[in-house]
């Protein structure tokens, strides 16, 4: 499969399962939703008490596997993993990148200013998944 369709894939669909690689070399899944830039990146909002966020900073790789709503159509796209800083206040640049983030996939929040309180206050991360390889059935 093209990489490029793969990428495409998940811009129609973002919701997705995140693969990562425990300490002991076994899968760890997620169900998470997902956002792909215009830059090709695909952006993903995680915690820092979350056992993806552990796997991630000791491999910085993970899979995603993106199903079609008729489940028969999908797409596994296979990235190498970057994390932004630990959102550490409510005007900080990893909150910036998580407002863009929320607005991209869900439109406008109610409330700004707790969204972000809640960014600081969970630990939040931006994990960027740059794709390199993609196999499926689209």
């Amino acid at each position: 499969m093209e990489l490029d369709a793969a990428i495409d894939f998940a811009r129609q669909h973002k919701r997705s399962v995140l693969i990562t690689i425990k300490r002991d070399g076994h899968p760890q899944s997620s169900n998470i939703l997902h956002v792909v830039g215009d830059d090709g990146l695909i952006r993903v909002s995680i915690a820092t008490d979350r056992a993806k966020y552990h796997n991630l900073r000791r491999t910085p790789w993970a899979s995603l596997h993106i199903t079609s709503g008729d489940f028969w159509h999908y797409a596994v796209v296979e990235c190498e993993v970057g994390l932004s800083d630990v959102a550490a206040a409510p005007d900080d640049a990893t909150v910036e990148e998580l407002v863009g983030y929320y607005r991209a996939a869900n439109g406008e929040h109610d409330d700004w200013d707790d969204y972000r309180a809640a960014m600081v206050r969970d630990h939040r991360v931006m994990a960027r998944l740059r794709p390199t390889r993609a196999y499926g059935s689209i």
